[in-house]
């Protein structure tokens, strides 16, 4: 499909909840969840510093999906998302059916940059959405939020820099 115009609106307010999640000392990452209308549903930032892992946005939107909407409308919706699902979200995404997701920036960008700056690999492996959930409709990355995204990792890994 691409990415449209309307979909970079709701990936730009993906990028400031990842930024209000490092406001609040939490890895950044922000989800958007949109009906087939366009209409915001349900949003959420990472929320792991307290020491559930599980506790990303993408995993929330599932869970909030799942109880809050029909097996129609889960299919309709799109999810957006600051950065491309890990595995778990994928699962979670693909369980409970929902639609397009749309990212701005991907697993392998991310990757990337945290390889360069000397950042260790997390411990679970960043497959693409695609391989954990191969029936899943996706667009990403966003390149016109690249930058953007990397300076919030960069700044959470290397917060002294900012001082």
């Amino acid at each position: 499909m691409g990415i449209t115009e309307t979909d970079l609106e709701h990936l730009r307010r993906c990028v400031d909840l990842a930024r209000e999640a490092l406001e609040d000392g939490d890895e950044p990452f922000g989800s958007v969840l949109v009906d087939a209308g366009g209409r915001v549903l349900f949003e959420d930032r990472n929320r792991v510093k307290d020491g559930d892992q599980t506790r990303h946005p993408e995993f929330e939107i599932a869970r909030w999906a799942a109880n809050n909407l029909s097996p129609v409308d889960r299919a309709a919706a799109t999810v957006y998302t600051s950065g491309e699902h890990c595995p778990m979200c994928s699962a979670a995404h693909a369980w409970v059916r929902l639609g397009r997701i749309v990212y701005a920036a991907s697993s392998e960008q991310l990757g990337n940059w945290l390889g360069e700056w000397g950042v260790a690999p997390g411990p679970v492996n960043p497959l693409p959405i695609q391989a954990v959930a191969p029936g899943a409709e996706v667009d990403g990355p966003a390149m016109e939020l690249a930058d953007d995204v990397q300076a919030l990792h960069r700044k959470f890994h290397f917060p002294q820099e900012s001082a």
